[in-house]
């Protein structure tokens, strides 16, 4: 993001205009994945306007479990970019 400061005012806005874009984007996809899952895999029944004991416990550790492992993804892709970052300033100063 340091790039960033040295592009002409004009263009830093459309710039975080987008990043903010594809920010939303991306939530409202884990959002939209996180209930299909959840969804499909714990709501069997509609016989009711209501889920059952059993369904909203298993949509609460679905949407948890979801949460938890998508947390950890963008973790882990933080220190892969790290690491390349690193290697690749490592490669430019030899």
């Amino acid at each position: 993001m340091d790039g960033v400061q040295n592009l002409p005012p004009h263009i830093q806005g459309e710039f975080m205009k987008t990043l903010e874009q594809m920010q939303m984007k991306d939530s409202l996809t884990m959002y939209n994945t996180l209930v299909e899952r959840c969804f499909g895999t714990c709501v069997s029944s509609f016989r009711s306007k209501s889920l059952d004991k059993k369904e909203t416990s298993c949509v609460e550790n679905c949407a948890e479990r979801y949460i938890k492992m998508t947390q950890r993804v963008g973790l882990r892709f933080a220190e892969h970019q790290a690491m390349q970052q690193k290697r690749a300033a490592d490669a430019a100063g030899k």
